[in-house]
C-alpha cells in the first residue's frame, strides 16, 4: 500500500484530542489548524463538545464519514482500542504517537505487537509508536506536536528519534533549509526506512533525503532501497549507536538492537548513501547538495581576504584527499588586471583585507570560468573595511552554477549578517573552512558514486563441489571450526595458490613429508582449539634438514602438551616455505543483518594498533576491490612508496572477488580470516600462508 495516505490525507482524526494546551492532544490538533490544513479535521474525545472551535466526537463511530489518517495520542493502555476504532472506521492510515511500547519493555512489546497484528490483518498501514508524526508543507499539512513548522523547500527528513526530528526542524529554520516532507517512524513497528527511502524516490517534491537511525533491521532491503533513491538524488544519513555505550543507549530508546558499525559503513558505502558522522555534518551536507551542483573532480580553488584562514583552508584540502586547484594561466593574467598588485593570484587568492565585493565577484567569476577549478571555497573575516552582507548578495548573484560555491565567513557578530545572507540565497556557509570542505569531499564521493561505472561481478571457474563436501561433512560431525589444513583445501577450490603441504602424525611422516616437497620448510601445529599457532610455539620456520625437523617436531609437540594441554591434537602440518613478500590480510564476518562483509589490511601494528582496515559488501566488483584498498592509510605501501617495494595490488583485489564469491556461494561460512596473505611483485601469485574459517550450526 501506497504511504500517500500519510503524507496527503484529505481527513485526519486525533484520538486522544484535548482541551489543555501543553498536552500531546492539544498540539498536535493545534499544528493541524494553524499550518491551515485544508482538509477535515476531527478531534476526538468523549469529554468535550468542541475544541479549537473544530467540532469534537465522542469516537469516530459517532462521526460517521470517512476518515483518512488517524493520529493517537492516548496512553499507553488505551492505545490499542484507539487502534481498533480506528481500523474499524475504515481508516487507511494511523500515527501512534504514544511512547512506552517496546522500548520500555516486555509489556509495552506485547501491546506494540498485538497493535501490528491487528494492523496487518486489516492491510492498514502503521507509524509508531512513539514517533512524532509526519509533516508535508506541500500540503499544509502539520501531524506533529513539533514546536516549529518549516519553510517549504525541497529536503524531506525522516527520523527514528523524535526529539531528533524537532531538532532538524529548528535547524532547518535556522539555516533556511526548506522541507518538503518530515516523518518520524518511532519504533518502526511496521513502517520503517526502507519504505520510506522506497516512497522518496519517486517523490518529485523531494531533492535531498536526510535521515537518522539507530539501526536497520533488513540489510539487504535497506541497500537495495537506498542504491535506488541514491542513483537519483542524494541520500545523507547520521547513524547513531557506534559505540558500546550507544549500542546500549539505542536498545533502551528504541527497543532494538543496533549492529556493528563497520557493516553500516560498508553498508552506506555500497548503496551510495552519504554518511555523516555527526549532526552538524547532517545538515552541512544536505545544505550543499540541496542547493549546488556536484562537482566534476577534486580540484578546489580558495578566494579569501586574509592569509591565515587561507592557509588554514588548503590544508583541509589536502587533508580531505582533494586537491588545491592550479589555476590556467589565462585566469592569472586576468586577475592581476581585476585585483591590487598586492593580491595573491595563485590558489588561494588573496582579494586583501579591505575587499569590497566586486573584487570577491571578480575572482569568482574567474574561477567559474577556468576549466582546471571543480569547486569554489569563499572566505570572509570580518575586518573594519567589511561589509558582510553586501559581499553574500554579491557573491550569491554571480553564481552561474556551473560548479559547486560553499562559504566560509569566520567569525561571531560582525559576520553573522553575511552568512545569514548566503545561507537565504541558497549559497552553503560554514563556520569554519574545515566544515566547507569536508562538505565538498562529501558531494565529490557522491558524485563518483553516482557516476560509477555498472556494477559487473565477476564469476570465477572453481570447484564448487569438493567444498559442498568439506563443508557438509563438517557440518554433519559438527566440527565448525575449520583450521588451516582444510581451509587451504577450501581456497585451492577457488584458485588461491596454496603451499605444497601434507599433515603429518608422526616424526618420520614429517621428514618423509618434507624429503617429498623440498627443503626448506615449516612445521605448523593443526588443532581446532589453537587459533594463534605462533603464541603457543606451534610454529617452526625454515628447517633445511630432516635433523631438524625431527627437533623441531619433539619441541613443539612438548610446548604444546605444556602450554594446551586439552588441546585436541591433528597433526603437523609439513609445509614448503614460501617467497617472502608483503604481508596482508584477507577476511569476511558474516553480518547478520547484511550478509558476509569483507575486510582487508596490512598485517601486523597496521591491523592490531593502527585498526587500518578496509570493509565492502559482497558481492564486491573488481572497481570495488581496487578501491577498498585505496581507502586504507597503508595503500602508499602498496604502491611502493616510502621505500617499500611495490606489490600487485590487482592481485589482492583478485583475491578479495574470489572471498566474495566463495562467501556469497556458501553462506554456512560466518568467518574467514587469511593471515597472511603474501603478496609480492606485479606479475606474481599471491600465496595463502594460514587461513581460519568458522562455519554456522547445521
Amino acid at each position: 500500500m501506497s504511504l500517500d495516505v500519510f503524507f496527503r490525507p484529505r481527513s485526519v482524526a486525533v484520538i486522544g484530542a484535548s482541551r489543555t494546551p501543553g498536552k500531546v492532544g492539544h498540539d498536535v490538533l493545534a499544528n493541524l489548524v494553524s499550518a491551515n490544513f485544508s482538509g477535515k479535521i476531527i478531534p476526538v474525545n468523549p469529554e468535550a463538545d468542541t475544541i479549537l472551535g473544530l467540532a469534537c466526537y465522542p469516537d469516530l463511530q459517532a462521526y460517521g464519514k470517512e476518515v483518512d489518517l488517524g493520529v493517537v495520542v492516548v496512553p499507553r493502555e488505551a492505545a490499542f482500542e484507539a487502534v481498533r476504532e480506528c481500523v474499524e472506521a475504515g481508516v487507511q492510515g494511523i500515527v501512534v504517537l504514544s511512547s512506552g511500547f517496546r522500548e520500555m519493555g516486555e509489556e509495552g512489546h506485547a501491546i506494540e505487537k498485538k497493535i501490528v497484528e491487528l494492523c496487518r490483518r486489516q492491510a492498514v498501514r502503521l507509524l509508531g509508536p512513539n514517533c512524532l508524526g509526519v509533516i508535508n508543507t506541500e500540503a499544509d499539512l502539520n501531524a506533529t506536536f513539533a514546536g516549529r513548522y518549516p519553510e517549504p523547500g525541497t529536503i524531506s527528513i525522516f527520523s527514528q528519534s523524535g526529539a531528533v526530528c524537532a531538532a532538524m526542524l529548528d535547524l532547518c529554520s535556522a539555516r533556511h533549509l526548506g522541507v518538503a516532507r518530515m516523518i518520524s517512524i518511532g519504533n518502526k513497528a511496521d513502517i520503517n526506512e526502507i519504505d520510506l527511502l522506497s516512497w522518496f524516490a519517486t517523490d518529485d517534491r523531494t531533492k535531498v533525503v536526510i535521515g537518522y537511525l539507530e539501526e536497520i533491521s533488513a540489510g539487504d532491503a535497506f541497500v537495495k532501497a537506498a542504491e535506488e533513491v541514491a542513483s537519483i538524488k542524494p541520500v545523507v544519513m547520521l547513524k547513531s549507536g557506534t559505540t558500546a555505550a550507544g549500542l546500549k543507549a539505542a536498545a533502551a530508546h528504541t527497543g532494538v538492537e543496533a549492529g556493528v558499525d563497520s557493516a553500516y559503513g560498508a553498508a552506506f558505502n555500497r548503496s551510495g548513501v552519504v554518511r555523516a558522522d555527526t549532526f552538524e555534518a547532517l545538515f552541512d551536507y544536505a545544505a550543499a547538495l540541496a542547493f549546488q551542483p556536484l562537482p566534476r573532480g577534486n580540484r578546489v580553488l580558495i578566494i579569501t581576504n586574509a592569509g591565515g584562514p587561507g592557509v588554514m583552508a588548503a590544508d583541509a584540502v589536502e587533508k580531505a584527499g582533494m586537491q588545491v586547484a592550479i589555476l590556467e594561466n589565462r585566469t592569472i593574467t586576468l586577475l592581476r588586471e581585476k585585483l591590487p598588485r598586492q593580491s595573491a593570484v595563485n590558489n588561494p587568492i588573496d582579494v586583501l583585507g579591505d575587499a569590497d565585493p566586486e573584487r570577491y565577484v571578480a575572482a569568482l567569476q574567474a574561477a567559474q570560468d577556468d576549466a582546471s577549478v571543480d569547486a569554489v571555497l569563499i572566505i570572509m573575516t570580518p575586518q573594519t573595511m567589511s561589509r558582510p552582507a553586501e559581499t553574500a548578495l554579491a557573491i550569491a548573484g554571480a553564481q552561474n552554477g556551473s560548479k559547486p560555491v560553499v562559504a566560509s565567513f569566520l567569525g561571531g557578530q560582525d559576520i553573522l549578517p553575511g552568512r545569514e545572507r548566503l545561507c537565504a540565497a541558497g549559497l552553503p556557509a560554514y563556520d569554519s573552512p574545515e566544515r566547507a570542505v569536508a562538505a565538498l569531499r562529501a558531494m565529490y564521493h557522491y558524485s563518483l558514486w553516482k557516476n560509477r561505472p555498472p556494477r559487473q561481478i565477476t564469476h570465477f571457474r572453481v570447484n564448487r563441489r569438493r567444498v559442498e563436501r568439506i563443508i557438509t561433512r563438517r557440518q554433519r560431525t559438527e566440527r565448525l571450526t575449520v583450521g588451516e589444513v582444510k581451509g587451504k583445501a577450501i581456497l585451492n577450490a577457488y584458485g588461491f595458490k596454496i603451499p605444497l603441504g601434507a599433515l603429518a602424525i608422526s616424526q618420520e611422516e614429517a621428514v618423509e613429508i618434507a624429503e617429498r616437497i623440498g627443503y626448506p620448510v615449516a612445521l605448523k601445529i593443526v588443532s581446532p582449539n589453537i587459533i594463534h599457532k605462533s603464541d603457543m610455539g606451534g610454529i617452526q620456520l625454515d628447517l633445511s634438514s630432516a635433523v631438524a625437523v625431527e627437533d623441531a617436531y619433539d619441541l613443539m609437540s612438548l610446548k604444546i602438551r605444556k602450554r594446551a594441554p586439552h588441546a585436541v591434537i591433528d597433526g603437523i602440518y609439513v609445509e614448503e616455505m614460501v617467497a617472502r613478500g608483503l604481508e596482508v590480510i584477507l577476511g569476511m564476518n558474516r553480518d547478520p543483518q547484511f550478509g558476509p562483509m569483507l575486510m582487508f589490511g596490512l598485517g601486523g601494528i597496521f591491523v592490531e594498533v593502527l585498526k587500518d582496515v578496509a570493509f565492502h559488501l559482497a558481492p564486491i566488483t573488481e572497481s570495488e576491490a581496487v578501491q577498498m584498498l585505496k581507502s586504507t592509510r597503508s595503500y602508499a605501501m602498496l604502491e611502493g612508496k616510502r621505500g617499500q617495494q611495490d606489490v600487485d595490488v590487482n592481485a589482492i583485489a583478485v583475491g578479495l572477488q574470489r572471498i566474495s564469491q566463495l562467501t556469497t556461494d556458501f553462506p554456512q561460512i560466518t568467518e574467514l580470516e587469511i593471515n597472511p596473505f603474501i603478496v609480492g611483485d606485479v606479475g606474481t601469485e599471491p600465496i595463502v600462508a594460514d587461513v581460519h574459517m568458522t562455519l554456522a550450526k547445521p
